[in-house]
């Protein structure tokens, strides 16, 4: 296979949560919540493979988004408990306004997150680089890249999990991008 039907078949999909694919956490048979699908880069590949999938995300619905979508918070999904095999949340947490919001949303993913689901999480942390981020006003943080979030770190997310009976699928993994941010990926099941 060429690298362009690659791209035809896995389309713009996050490479971490490839990883988790490729290690068989989750598959085609799960129910799957994309949790602020924006565009719907995960959704793709996806709806391609006839997966059930839903997405939701704050903004009005995107055209040429190929699945069901509901136009929610991610702190008050639309959805009863135990509704999905598993939930993503692919670069969303780190736009919420403070870790109060951040703890509401990983509350009601879990919430409706079936017994032995897979979280998946991509954030935005502080681990490794901070000595290079700047506090603002609050708990956001001025990154060297120009950007702002609000930032997490490895106490924060091992806590979090841990409160709400969660075990680590993986160590949680963060990618340093030259200094300028840092992307952590954290993948929890629900027992």
């Amino acid at each position: 296979m060429n690298l362009v039907n690659l791209a035809d078949e896995f389309g713009a999909i996050d490479i971490y949560l490839f990883d988790q694919l490729l290690r068989g956490r989750i598959d085609a048979n799960m129910r799957i919540l994309d949790a602020g699908c924006g565009s719907g880069r995960n959704c793709h590949y996806f709806a391609r493979a006839g997966t059930p999938i839903v997405g939701i995300d704050v903004v009005a619905r995107m055209s040429d988004l190929p699945v069901p979508f509901a136009q929610a918070k991610v702190q008050a999904l639309p959805f009863a408990g135990a509704a999905f095999d598993c939930v993503l949340s692919n670069a969303v947490l780190h736009f919420l306004p403070d870790l109060h919001a951040l703890r509401e949303a990983v509350a009601e993913m879990w919430r409706v997150l079936g017994r032995d689901g897979i979280l998946f999480v991509r954030l935005a942390s502080s681990i490794g680089i901070e000595s290079r981020v700047r506090r603002l006003d609050g708990e956001r943080f001025l990154l060297p890249d120009g950007s702002e979030r609000l930032l997490v770190d490895e106490p924060f997310l091992l806590g979090l999990g841990a409160r709400l009976g969660g075990v680590l699928v993986d160590p949680l993994k963060t990618t340093n991008v030259q200094n300028l941010r840092a992307m952590t990926t954290w993948v929890l099941r629900k027992t």
